[in-house]
């Protein structure tokens, strides 16, 4: 059967994708990935490539709760660590989402998404999904088109996840960029708010039983 042009087969564990043991980090690290980020690198930079109406992928619709693949409010970023990217992020959420749902999204500019979300006590997150994406895959596409490559030698890991805020849903992809690998800790002095985020980013902490994880399976 060909590989889909338009979706990714999207896994539950990320033993699914076979990542190598720093890729899993990467993946399967629940605290805020600005935060992170931020502690590999001595400047760190959200750069917003696009933030409008258009259709969503085909993976996405059901995992924002939508009747069929519509037009929804979409966002891409390049996360750069010392001028370099190092993950795409890509978010969308449904056209209907109100201000009192998402009072930050249409504002948000060059700010992290990451460190609005992971510092909001209404937020929580759902379960991660992980997937490899092959050059086909539309946001493969859009990284190459930011940086000016043809294509990459390889599948790029990503994983993705759903975050609810009151009645809202925003459907959260990061991407991450081969040069990723390369990256090692660089500020030590970010440890302690490192080790905050990763308190604040679990829901099952913090948030009343209507806003625990969300839990959804792999798009068929």
């Amino acid at each position: 059967m060909p590989r889909s042009h338009t979706f990714a087969k999207w896994h539950e564990h990320a033993n699914g994708v076979h990542p190598s043991d720093n890729m899993r980090d990467w993946l399967t690290d629940r605290a805020s990935l600005t935060y992170k980020l931020m502690a590999h690198c001595q400047q760190f930079r959200v750069q917003r490539l696009r933030q409008q109406r258009a259709m969503c992928l085909a993976d996405e619709w059901q995992e924002i709760a939508l009747p069929r693949r519509l037009q929804v409010q979409e966002r891409d970023v390049l996360l750069r660590c010392d001028g370099r990217p190092m993950v795409l992020g890509h978010t969308v959420v449904a056209l209907g989402a109100t201000t009192t749902e998402w009072p930050f999204f249409s504002t948000l500019g060059e700010r992290s998404l990451g460190t609005t979300l992971f510092g909001d006590p209404l937020v929580a997150r759902g379960q991660l999904q992980f997937a490899r994406l092959y050059g086909s895959h539309p946001l493969v596409r859009r990284m190459c088109a930011a940086v000016g490559v043809d294509r990459f030698d390889f599948p790029l890991w990503a994983r993705r996840s759903a975050f609810r805020r009151k009645t809202g849903v925003m459907l959260v992809t990061e991407v991450f960029f081969p040069e990723i690998d390369e990256l090692r800790r660089a500020r030590p002095d970010l440890k302690m708010v490192f080790s905050a985020a990763a308190v604040v980013g679990d829901s099952s902490r913090h948030n009343p039983p209507v806003l625990q994880p969300l839990s959804f399976g792999a798009v068929k």
